[in-house]
C-alpha cells in the first residue's frame, strides 16, 4: 500500500474480493459467540480505526490536520457506511435468505454507476453494463432455491426493505468517501476517522438500547474479530477505495457480484455445501461476465 509502489488494478480488485468472500464464513464465529451484533461490529471497526491511525502515522499522513467540514462528512460516513450498512445487512438476514441479500448487493453495480455519473461525471460503456447484468443473473441462478422460498416468509417485505437500505447506504458511503479524497485528503486518515466514528456510534447505540458492552475472550471470537478488523476492514477497504479512485465506483462494485460465488466455493470446502447444475451454470455465467467486464475495451 505504499505510494512509492503502485498496486496493479487486478490486485486492487481481487484482494478485497477474496477477503470479503472469506468473511462470510469468518462472521459465523462472531454470531455463535453470544456477543450482541452491535458490539461485535463496533469492536471490529474500533480495532480497524486504531490500525488505520497507526498506518497513517507510519506514512507521515496527518490525522489531526483534517478540516472541521471534513469531520462532518467523516461522521456521516461512519454512521452510514460502517453502522447503517452493516446493521441493515444483519437485520435483512433475520427476515430473508442470505442468498437474496447477496443478490440485492449485486445491484450496487448499477447504483454506483448512477452515483458515479451524477456526482463525479463518470460514464460506463454499454458493454460494461451488459456484462454486469450477466453477472447479476448468474448470482440469481446460484441462489434461486433460496429466492424462490422467500414468499413463504411472513416478514419478507421487512427483510427486502432492510436489504435495499443496506445497498443504498453503502453506495452513499462510497460517494462520501470518494468526495473526501477528491478534496485532496489522504485515504487512510479518512478511513481511520470514518471507522472510528462508526464504531463509536455502534457502541453508543448498544448502550442506549440496553444491550451493554460485551466481549468474548475465547480464541474463536478473538481470532475471527482480528481477521475481520485487519483484513476485512483495513486491507480490504483501503484497496477497494483505491480501486474506486482509479476506475470509478461502478467497476469497484463488481467485487460485490463475485463475492457470493467465491463465498459459496469456500462454503463447499468448509461447510459441506453441494452445488447443483443450476448453481454451477450461474457461477460460470457470473465469473465469465465479470472477466468480460474487467477486460480492456
Amino acid at each position: 500500500m505504499s505510494a512509492a509502489s503502485p498496486i496493479s488494478t487486478r490486485w486492487l480488485f481481487w484482494v478485497p474480493t477474496l477477503i470479503w468472500a472469506s468473511t462470510w464464513h469468518v462472521i459465523l464465529f462472531q454470531l455463535d459467540s453470544g456477543v450482541p451484533v452491535l458490539n461485535s461490529v463496533g469492536w471490529r471497526f474500533a480495532i480497524a480505526a486504531l490500525l488505520l491511525a497507526g498506518l497513517a502515522r507510519s506514512r507521515g499522513e496527518s490525522l489531526a490536520g483534517m478540516p472541521l467540514s471534513a469531520h462532518g462528512l467523516m461522521l456521516a460516513t461512519g454512521i452510514i457506511q460502517y453502522s447503517g450498512n452493516y446493521y441493515s445487512v444483519y437485520e435483512a438476514e433475520r427476515h430473508i435468505p442470505t442468498g437474496l441479500v447477496a443478490v440485492l448487493f449485486c445491484l450496487s453495480v448499477f447504483f454506483n454507476a448512477l452515483s458515479g455519473r451524477i456526482f463525479f461525471g463518470q460514464t460506463v460503456t454499454r458493454r460494461f453494463m451488459a456484462c454486469a447484468s450477466g453477472g447479476v443473473i448468474g448470482v440469481v441462478m446460484i441462489f434461486w432455491p433460496e429466492i424462490a422460498s422467500t414468499g413463504a416468509r411472513p416478514t419478507a417485505a421487512v427483510g427486502l426493505g432492510f436489504g435495499l437500505l443496506a445497498v443504498v447506504v453503502a453506495c452513499i458511503g462510497n460517494v462520501l468517501t470518494l468526495t473526501l479524497t477528491r478534496r485532496g485528503l489522504a485515504l487512510v486518515p479518512v478511513l481511520a476517522w470514518s471507522m472510528g466514528y462508526g464504531a463509536a456510534f455502534l457502541l453508543l447505540m448498544s448502550l442506549a438500547t440496553g444491550q451493554g458492552l460485551h466481549f468474548d475472550w475465547r480464541a474463536p471470537y478473538v481470532l475471527s474479530l482480528l481477521y475481520l478488523a485487519v483484513f476485512g476492514s483495513v486491507t480490504a477497504f483501503v484497496l477497494y477505495f483505491k480501486l474506486a479512485q482509479r476506475q470509478g465506483p461502478a467497476r469497484a462494485a463488481l467485487t460485490g457480484v463475485v463475492i457470493p460465488v467465491i463465498a459459496l466455493l469456500i462454503s463447499a470446502l468448509l461447510e459441506g455445501w453441494v452445488p447443483t447444475l443450476l448453481s454451477g451454470a450461474g457461477m460460470a455465467l457470473c465469473l465469465g461476465s465479470i472477466y468480460a467486464a474487467t477486460r480492456p475495451a
